[in-house]
């Protein structure tokens, strides 16, 4: 490291020193989830694994394209290679495969075996990070391949990038956008599509096509509709009135659309599920009644079928009725906001409550801040308060491992420069 940041100034990583595992890797995570660039973190070999803790759980659930390097005991004792092992503690940490205390939560995991080829493995994790669903991916080496001699190389690093966005095949095209604008309750259920800001606009466009088509964001990760669009339905985990009385729903990019015991859609209605990971691979019980589903990337499949429907004559004619439920959509919205600005009141006898606190956070902060929401329970009445509306201000930790605020927000204030202000909001748990 020293010798990279002498010789390479101009190229070379910034490293910034944290004690504190977890914290490390949710500024990490913080500071990838705004910029969608990848960020590395290293450890001290299983012990600085483990130190990771409930970071990893929460980089997996929300998209955060993170590498971790750890180190691996040295796997020679009587100086047969160079890094041979000189501490007691070199046998304690020496565990049978180190990479399983965190493998499941990660896109890729491997070990780093020699010098000579370093670059492509480290390129390889990279692809998995960065490829749709984005994620965290681990390597870990022994002190003898990284003391290892090797002849400088180079690679080109035009060859190691992401796989690319996939489109919704034609016929799936025609199929869902008949079924949209035929439907007469239509419902768009999302929570991570809008780590992509232009599949914001494009979902914005799809809604103003289709004049009366409802969203509804899960929370996942990123604010993924403007709060203050007449088809924004705010946000809500999983339970909503519009989910039961809808006749056609779209899931892009979500985890758990609804909870089945306590909200289900009604019996008939045409669900659609477009998703990066549409069968949750790493999750073992797992399913949605749609009737189709697909891999795709979400903010190319919105811009599809918002094309399809601009230019086909049958649609935009039925469209064209559709004024009413468009004036509708602006009066309920309207009464939405109403009904949250009632709540952001005081006590009379002076005490507060969650409403009145955020909407006075939203009142005086910049217009432009960043919020690194981690408030559990709270999130839907923070989330009615703040509003958000434009891409990359709203970020929710989206997992359940609770203390990734404070790091993340760190990360992000990184990425977002000393003159965009972030704030940080942490609830119960």
């Amino acid at each position: 490291m020293v010798k990279g940041q002498k010789e390479r100034k101009d190229k070379f990583p910034r490293i910034i020193t944290c004690p504190n595992e977890m914290v490390a890797l949710s500024m990490a995570d913080g500071y990838a989830r705004l910029t969608s660039k990848p960020q590395c973190v290293i450890v001290h070999v299983d012990v600085g694994t483990q130190g990771l803790g409930a970071a990893v759980h929460n980089a997996s659930c929300g998209r955060a394209p993170v590498l971790i390097f750890a180190g691996l005991s040295p796997y020679t004792c009587e100086g047969e290679y160079r890094g041979s092992r000189t501490e007691y503690i070199h046998w304690i940490q020496d565990v049978p495969d180190q990479k399983q205390i965190i493998s499941q939560y990660c896109r890729y995991t491997g070990e780093i075996k020699a010098g000579r080829n370093i670059k492509q493995i480290v390129g390889r994790a990279l692809q998995f990070a960065t490829s749709a669903p984005a994620g965290p991916v681990y390597l870990c080496g022994a002190r003898e391949v990284m003391e290892e001699d090797i002849e400088p190389y180079e690679l080109d690093q035009a060859h190691w990038g992401a796989v690319g966005k996939a489109a919704l095949p034609e016929n799936a095209v025609q199929e869902i956008a008949e079924a949209l604008v035929g439907a007469q309750e239509p419902l768009l259920i999302t929570g991570y599509c809008g780590r992509d800001h232009d599949a914001v606009a494009q979902l914005v466009n799809l809604a103003n096509t289709v004049q009366g088509l409802r969203v509804l964001d899960t929370g996942g990760s990123d604010m993924c509709f403007p709060a203050d669009h007449r088809s924004s339905l705010g946000l809500r985990y999983g339970i909503h009135d519009r989910i039961t009385s809808a006749d056609v729903i779209i899931i892009a990019d979500c985890d758990v659309p609804w909870i089945p015991v306590l909200c289900r859609p009604k019996r008939g209605t045409r669900i659609f599920h477009l998703d990066s990971d549409p069968l949750k691979q790493q999750m073992p019980v797992f399913y949605i009644p749609a009737e189709a589903r697909y891999k795709v990337d979400s903010c190319t499949a919105f811009n599809q079928l918002h094309t399809y429907i601009s230019s086909t004559p049958s649609l935009t004619d039925t469209l064209s009725t559709y004024k009413p439920r468009w004036d509708t959509l602006e009066k309920e919205h309207s009464d939405r906001i109403f009904a949250i600005r009632s709540l952001a009141q005081p006590s009379s006898d002076s005490s507060f409550n969650t409403s009145y606190l955020v909407s006075r956070l939203r009142h005086y902060l910049p217009s432009d801040t960043i919020f690194a929401i981690e408030a559990v329970t709270l999130t839907a009445f923070v989330a009615d308060q703040l509003l958000p509306s434009v891409p990359g201000t709203w970020l929710n930790c989206g997992g359940g491992g609770l203390g990734w605020s404070g790091g993340a927000a760190l990360g992000i204030k990184l990425a977002a420069g000393p003159k965009r202000f972030v704030c940080a909001i942490v609830g119960d748990g």
